[in-house]
Parts: structure tokens; sequence; C-alpha cells
């Protein structure tokens, strides 16, 4: 491929990731000032948030999948069209249910990550391979961090429907550019999708997450929150025995019990926890006002620019992580991103009575983030066949995803479960979910100390008919 092909290929690539990970955070500080415009409640408005994590949590994991099967660029350019489309709709929406079913429609951009990274991995020279998808995963993570740097200033200069506005007019050019420059995918998976694993994959990560998203409404002692955590038990081993006796898997359960995706997936799922949690309540911390005890009374805006240091040291660490993996390895670095994020937030856990103590933990945080994404792709991308990529990506993105909301669900019961007389929150809450957050991702690291060394990890190839008939079994190189 032409090199110029191939810049453009990937500038597409993080356009589209990097506009659907900015998606994720953009909304978040401007709820109060949906729930004011479109004369809603406070918990009905949240459903702009919960319904963008359940659609991508069901389609990233699933349209990996199918874009392994039937071509990851034409899946690719249907995914950017479905977030033109939701932020189209989000951007004219009339009321509050218009949005909500638009921001279900933008969840389908949560594929683009897995699309992405199968995309790199069969278009380019093998020796980028690496240093793309660390380049792509630190596009990925910043986009989260210039959400919530650019929401304030945006809604103060403009209007909430910029936020929607902006991203379509950005995916509409990229959509044009990706159907004239990405190639379709050589390597395909053989085999048709699994409809009944894809709808109990969808039944129990829906089951699971929304009770974990709402529990703190709800209450976690509430009928709605122990049916639904049962019934995602329920649904989980049924698609675990669905799954393994089909001929034709949504996810190969042997390809997620490689020892290195089965830790790399165990260190997702703790760094996952501690990385959201700080996402959602960091800002909530530094807008509290003084006379709580603690706080600084910060704007939406002044506290997006505390996140800004993230922001930095979130795409530098991953740029170089890329750089520094085909010599130390992308284990050490996954040990070292969560490790950093440990640092951080025991850090914010002790000291935290000045603001420049807070950037200054944003910074480093930042660091963890960038070498923990980049890492974490590359180790899953090494350590499966091709036709798997799309698949087993996207499961680990969905992991993250899932200790996010655990992660989330915990320190939203600590801070919130004893209020003062004003309704605002304890120091006391912040501080000891700060120092739990701290543990799980030094947890993340010791997790990420046990993915096997640089080896060749022996897979079975389930969709190649020789490989089955051969007995063999196809080599996988793992970093």
């Amino acid at each position: 491929m032409p090199r110029k092909s191939t810049r453009l290929t990937f500038a597409v690539l993080a356009t589209g990731a990097g506009v659907f990970s900015m998606l994720q955070s953009l909304i978040a500080p401007a709820l109060p000032t949906v729930q004011h415009a479109l004369h809603t409640s406070q918990s009905t408005a949240t459903w702009v948030m919960t319904a963008y994590l359940l659609s991508a949590s069901v389609f990233t994991p699933i349209l990996g999948r199918v874009g392994d099967l039937v071509g990851r660029r034409r899946t690719l350019v249907a995914v950017l069209v479905a977030v033109l489309a939701g932020c189209l709709v989000a951007a004219l929406a009339p009321d509050i249910g218009v949005l909500i079913v638009a921001r279900v429609v933008q969840g389908a951009g949560g594929a683009l990550f897995p699309l992405s990274f199968g995309i790199i991995r069969d278009e380019f020279a093998p020796s980028e391979v690496s240093g793309s998808i660390s380049n792509l995963s630190a596009v990925i993570a910043a986009g989260g961090g210039v959400g919530m740097v650019a929401a304030g200033p945006i809604v103060s200069a403009l209007d909430y429907r910029w936020l929607f506005w902006i991203p379509v007019a950005v995916v509409a050019v990229t959509v044009l550019i990706a159907l004239r420059y990405v190639p379709e995918s050589r390597d395909r998976a053989e085999g048709k999708v699994s409809w009944l694993g894809a709808v109990l994959l969808s039944g129990w990560l829906v089951a699971l997450l929304l009770p974990l998203s709402q529990a703190t409404r709800w209450g976690w002692g509430s009928a709605r929150v122990l049916g639904l955590l049962a019934a995602a038990a329920v649904l989980f081993a049924l698609w675990l025995s669905g799954e393994s006796r089909s001929r034709n898997p949504l996810i190969d359960l042997r390809v997620m019990r490689l020892p290195v995706v089965r830790t790399t997936n165990a260190a997702a799922l703790l760094f996952g926890a501690g990385m959201y949690a700080i996402w959602s309540f960091l800002p909530g911390f530094v807008q509290t006002p003084s006379a709580a005890g603690y706080g600084f009374g910060a704007s939406v805006t002044a506290s997006g620019l505390l996140m800004l240091p993230m922001l930095v040291a979130m795409f530098l660490s991953g740029v170089v992580g890329g750089r520094l993996e085909p010599v130390l390895g992308a284990k050490p670095l996954l040990a070292t991103g969560a490790a950093l994020g440990a640092l951080a937030l025991g850090i914010l856990a002790l000291w935290h009575d000045a603001q420049w103590q807070v950037a200054v933990v944003s910074g480093i945080f930042g660091l963890g983030i960038g070498l923990a994404f980049a890492s974490m792709a590359n180790l899953i991308v090494g350590a499966v066949p091709p036709e798997q990529t799309g698949a087993a990506t996207g499961m680990n993105a969905n992991i993250r995803t899932i200790g996010g909301s655990v992660g989330a669900a915990v320190t939203g019961v600590l801070v919130t479960g004893r209020l003062q007389p004003t309704g605002l929150p304890y120091e006391t809450g912040y501080t000891h979910a700060f120092a739990l957050l701290a543990v799980l991702c030094l947890a993340a690291a010791l997790a990420a100390l046990l993915v096997p060394a640089r080896r060749t990890a022996l897979v079975a190839v389930a969709s190649s008919a020789a490989t089955a008939d051969s007995g063999t079994e196809a080599p996988v190189r793992v970093r």
C-alpha cells in the first residue's frame, strides 16, 4: 500500500475512534444543561449516559465479529454512518426521549475500536502495526479527555446541541474519505454470525451493566437490581454454554482462554474500574464548594481545565509507548501504566488541598492511561489469529467498560452513602473511594505481571478447515 494511503487510512481510523471516545465524556458535564433545556428530571437525564454505555457494550463485540466475517472496511463505514445519524438526531432532538434513542444509535460506534485495530493489522506493514496501534490507542484515550475539557467552553459559547453538530461535520467528512481510501479486509473469518450468541451476549451485558449504573438510584437491595443481577448470571451461563457448543461462535472461548488474553482482560477489568471512576467523580470533587470542607467550587470549564494535564499526558505516553513496545514489550508497559494509576490515586487520597495537586495527579494518571491503553491493545492483537482480532479486541474493550461500571458503582456508594446536612458528600467518602481505586489499579499492575513473557503461543484456528483436518495449530506471536 502506498505510504500516503496508509496515512489516510490511519487518519480515518483515528478520527472515527477519537470522535466516539469524545462522545463518551463530552455530554457528561452538560447533563444539567440538557435537563433544563429539555424540561426533564435529573434521573431521566442520566439515561443520556446510560443508554450510550449499554448500546456500546452490546455493539462493540458483536460488530467487531461482524467485521471479522463480512469485511472490516464495509462494517467500519456502516458504523460511521450510524454515528453520523445518531449525532444528527441528537442535535435536532426535540425532547429527552429522542435524545436517548439517538445516544443508543451513537453507541454502535463502540465497534470502531476493534474494527480499527483489525484494519491496522490487515493493511499496515508488520513493523508499523505495534506503533500504529499505540498511536491509535493514544487518540482513543485522549478523546475522552478532550470531551471533558471541551464540553464547558462549547456549551458556554454556543449551545449543548453543538456537542453533536461538531461531530456531525467531522464524521461526515470521515465517511467520504473512508469510502475512497480505506481498503477492504483480506483476512476474513469463515462461518456466519451466531445471532443466538449475540442475543444472549446482549442480554447478560445489559442485565449486568444496567443495575450497576442505576443502583445508587434504585437501591442495591431493590427488586430491580437483584433481579437484573440474577438474570445476568443466568444469561451469562447460557451464553457460555451456547458459545462452547456452537460451530460458529460469536466469541471463540478458546481464544478468550489463552493465557495472554485472559490475564490482559483481567488487568483491563481492574484498570477500567479505576480509570472510569476517576473520570466520573474527580470533576464533581473539584466542583464541590469549599464550604463543604474540601473542593474548590470550580466551574464546569475550570474543572475541565484541571483535567487538561491528563489529556496531554495520555496522548504523549501512548505515542511514546508505541516506540518503547518493540524494545521493552507490552507487558512491562501495561504493568507500569497500571502502577502509575495506583500512584496517582494514592496521592489524591492523601493530598488534595490545592488545585495544583489535583493537576499533578491528573497528569500522572494520564501517563498511566496512555501506556495501559496502548499495551492492552497490542497484547490482544499479538495473541489472537487475524480473523479473531475484532471479536477479541471488542471483548477487551467491553471488559474494561464492565470494570468501569463496577468501579463507578462502588465509588458512588462510598461518595454518596453518607451526606452532610447540606446534601454534599463528606470528604472521607471521596478519600476512601480514591484509596480503593488505587488498590484496584495496583491489582491491575499485578495482573499485568502475570501476562506470559514474550514467547510463541499456540492457538487453534477453528475457522480453518485445513488446520482442523491436519490437527495442527497456528502459531501466533505474543510479545
